[in-house]
């Protein structure tokens, strides 16, 4: 930004309005289905496109506004007709690479800028119950990056892992929020056993009821908190995915799954990919999007029950250090391709 004149600053700013309003207009698209409306659909008029979501045509309406003019959706002013390119619904619709999930945090987050506000001036933090929808949106964004490459790239790059795990073995997911990554291994892997653990009454109510919805067996789930996993050498894989940095202690989390695994055990964590030094992560494409979830929520939830508030961009330099510490010996680090936000690693109890 050295040597930005005041005109280009305010264009700057103008485009942060914008993509800030137009963040709130992807999550109402995602929401209401329209992206999935359109995608594929011949261009329609406004009518019919409500009428093909089922929804007031008065707002979409106003909604394809934002979208047209946010350069999101093509309009024919002559026909009065609208279209959404598919190189574009591709982005917006379906799993895997869906930024209109994403765009879910940024109204959630708002719906606590008073709380947060309140907290820079008093300090303390916002705890997990005041924020609506966080599980729900957080199971969805995770099943872009887990569920969607979990037998086929994830779990693989423990080697051996896939093969145990069809022979059967223990497994505990910490902070498994609703259960997604859980309840789907406990489906591919049915001779396995599975445990989840998780601080939240709700996130686990939506982890039991998918296990009974598919009738899975082999699982089930407690309200915990997770740094105080009173296990002892009673499971060969601890997985965290996304979980890790925003306990009120993670330090005692990682000593506990520590010592919940058994001496030959497995601990597979997914966290943020950043780096622990704020000028490293100048070129990061989410930083700023890390740093605002960070400071909305994960530090603050942290800090709400009296946690040292570690963040979402903790770091990948920290959370080496802090996995040594904890007593494992970290065997590699892993950037997959299919999840530019996330690193995994793999770690196992130190002798």
């Amino acid at each position: 930004m050295a040597g930005t004149t005041t005109e280009t600053f305010a264009e700057r700013l103008t485009g942060i309005l914008n993509g800030g309003a137009l963040s709130l207009m992807i999550s109402v698209g995602h929401r209401t289905r329209l992206f999935e409306a359109l995608r594929g659909h011949p261009p329609a008029t406004s009518l019919e496109i409500a009428a093909s979501a089922g929804l007031s045509e008065r707002y979409v309406r106003e909604w394809l506004g934002a979208m047209v003019t946010g350069g999101i959706v093509d309009y024919d002013p002559g026909a009065g007709r609208y279209r959404l390119p598919d190189e574009r619904a591709e982005l917006l619709t379906g799993v895997g690479t869906n930024f209109a999930i994403t765009a879910q945090f940024v109204p959630l987050l708002a719906a606590v800028e008073d709380a947060i506000v309140e907290c820079f001036r008093r300090g303390g933090g916002v705890p997990h119950g005041r924020y609506a929808r966080f599980h729900d949106v957080l199971a969805e964004d995770s099943s872009q990056t887990v569920l969607a490459a979990l037998e086929t790239t994830i779990l693989p790059v423990v080697p051996g892992l896939v093969g145990r795990l069809r022979d059967g073995i223990d497994v505990l997911d910490v902070g498994c929020g609703r259960g997604r990554a859980i309840n789907r291994m406990a489906r591919l892997f049915p001779g396995s056993r599975f445990v989840g653990y998780d601080i939240s009454d709700a996130a686990i109510a939506g982890a039991r009821a998918e296990a009974n919805r598919h009738g899975a067996r082999n699982v089930r789930f407690e309200v915990r908190d997770c740094a105080g996993i009173p296990d002892r050498e009673a499971f060969d894989l601890v997985t965290a995915f996304d979980a890790i940095h925003d306990q009120s202690r993670p330090d005692a989390l990682l000593a506990g799954a520590r010592r919940a695994l058994r001496r030959d055990g497995t601990f597979l964590m997914q966290d943020i990919r950043c780096s622990s030094h704020l000028h490293n992560n100048l070129e990061h494409p989410f930083a700023p999007l890390i740093y605002t979830i960070s400071c909305m929520h994960c530090m603050s939830v942290s800090l709400a029950a009296g946690g040292e508030g570690l963040g979402a961009a903790w770091g990948e330099e920290r959370a080496l250090e802090m996995l040594r510490t904890a007593g494992f010996e970290v065997l590699a680090v892993h950037h997959l391709d299919h999840d530019v936000l996330n690193t995994y690693y793999v770690g196992k109890p130190r002798s």
